[in-house]
């Protein structure tokens, strides 16, 4: 599977790490454009200029792990596309031009699922994804999960319960999963 991340998928820290730590279990292949990733760094950038140049480093890791994963949008599609908030199009854009399957975003709003559709695309959220792979490979999860539990303790320098740090990150059904 193919999936497009969304920057709003991409920018919380924890969500980010989850949706990463299963493709590079190799339960899907990530996509992006350079736009995207941008837009994470800007939004970043709010927070001051260590956030800025932390999710710069991020990110230039990411297009060193991946480097298949940057897809640019085609023209052709950015100039015929719709979308309810135009400033979505490229993500559309992004997502054919990289045949993804599905795009994971939290906007289900300036996603609707018949344009999609249309273009033989879904759209899914990153909890509805990540639980989807826990039910298949619960055990690939569970060490992601893992690493991102000892990585947010080893950042804060504090215990963590992960159920509580991934439903804050918006990750509720697989907090659940996880801790069973």
């Amino acid at each position: 599977m193919r999936a497009l991340l969304d920057a709003c998928v991409l920018y919380p820290t924890v969500m980010r790490e989850m949706l990463l730590g299963a493709a590079g279990q190799g339960l899907y292949e990530p996509l992006w454009s350079d736009r995207l990733l941008e837009e994470w760094a800007r939004a970043a950038a709010r927070f001051g200029p260590l956030d800025e140049a932390q999710a710069r480093g991020e990110i230039a890791l990411l297009r060193a792990r991946w480097p298949k994963a940057s897809v640019t949008p085609r023209a052709g599609d950015l100039a015929r596309l719709w979308l309810p908030d135009e400033d979505d199009i490229h993500v559309l854009a992004a997502a054919i031009a990289g045949s993804a399957d599905t795009i994971v975003t939290l906007n289900a709003r300036d996603f609707p699922r018949q344009t999609l559709a249309e273009e033989g695309l879904a759209r899914i959220d990153p909890d509805a994804l990540l639980y989807g792979l826990w039910l298949n490979h619960p055990n690939a999860l569970e060490a992601v999960g893992a690493r991102v539990l000892a990585e947010a303790e080893r950042m804060d320098d504090a215990p963590h319960d992960r159920r509580r740090l991934l439903k804050k990150a918006r990750l509720p059904r697989l907090a659940k999963a996880l801790a069973r």
